[in-house]
């Protein structure tokens, strides 16, 4: 079956960076017709797509994170990446790795991804 394992995820000052790692397997990052996504979970707070990444290169972010975010792959790893700069108190949220996602529309709608990872905790402190 698919596992997705993120990491990288910990504790950081307002400005700081972080990566986020998620190694599959049983799932090819770089096949095609495929999307995979970064998703976070704030307290209290429904879980919002962050980033989007599909085959054929085409990348999508949601607002806030525009210019701070870089979603990208490995494939030689197999493994999609998050880079986070310039973190926010906001940013603070469990960060979940997705895949199996529509590649005509690679959204970042929960309900279209059909695999997940455990999540990784990040948390930015002012």
């Amino acid at each position: 079956q698919v596992q997705l394992v993120e990491s990288g995820g910990g504790s950081v000052q307002a400005g700081g960076s972080l990566r986020l790692s998620c190694a599959a397997s049983r799932y090819g990052v770089s096949a095609a017709n495929n999307c995979m996504a970064w998703f976070r979970q704030a307290p209290g707070k429904e879980r919002e797509g962050v980033a989007t990444i599909n085959s054929g290169g085409p990348t999508g972010y949601t607002d806030s994170v525009k210019g701070r975010f870089t979603i990208s792959k490995d494939n030689a790893k197999n493994t999609l990446y998050l880079q986070m700069n310039s973190l926010e108190p906001d940013d603070t949220a469990m960060y979940y790795c997705a895949a199996g996602g529509d590649p005509y529309r690679c959204s970042p709608a929960r309900t279209d991804y059909n695999y997940w990872g455990q999540g990784t905790q990040v948390t930015v402190s002012s």
